[in-house]
């Protein structure tokens, strides 16, 4: 087999492709399917989250005190929540009440919160459109 020969090249490159799949390192097409596969569970657990934006703004009075009502934070150590994944929020807020994440002002504001409520001010949240206006310098 000569540098030559493209054919005899192709031959080659071909058996180390066999090779690794036989070493038990998976081609291509399979990470591209399980790829395929965490896309469509991230999408369902969007799916999941959804809570009722209407009853949310309702339940954002608690909130609002540090995260503003706009979900624009007024207290500096506070996070904006305006236009923050769902998901997200609901998974956080789920941190707060079993432990995972600690702060004394949420855990009070948090304590009596049912799922549905939480699914209900991350909806809200979620939905609040926010706008970047020019960066500085450019």
């Amino acid at each position: 087999m000569t540098a030559n020969n493209p054919a005899a090249l192709s031959g080659v490159r071909l058996a180390r492709r066999e090779s690794r799949t036989r070493a038990g390192r998976p081609c291509s097409w399979v990470l591209a399917a399980l790829w395929a596969v965490l896309a469509l569970v991230s999408v369902s657990g969007a799916a999941q989250a959804q809570g009722n934006v209407k009853a949310g703004r309702q339940k954002a009075e608690r909130c609002a005190v540090c995260h503003g009502f706009d979900g624009v934070a007024k207290v500096a150590e506070a996070p904006n929540l305006a236009g923050q994944n769902e998901r997200y929020l609901v998974e956080q807020i789920g941190n707060f009440q079993a432990g995972v994440r600690q702060n004394e002002m949420m855990s009070i504001v948090i304590k009596d919160l049912s799922q549905a409520d939480i699914e209900d001010l991350a909806a809200y949240y979620a939905a609040i459109q926010i706008t970047v206006g020019k960066i500085p310098g450019e």
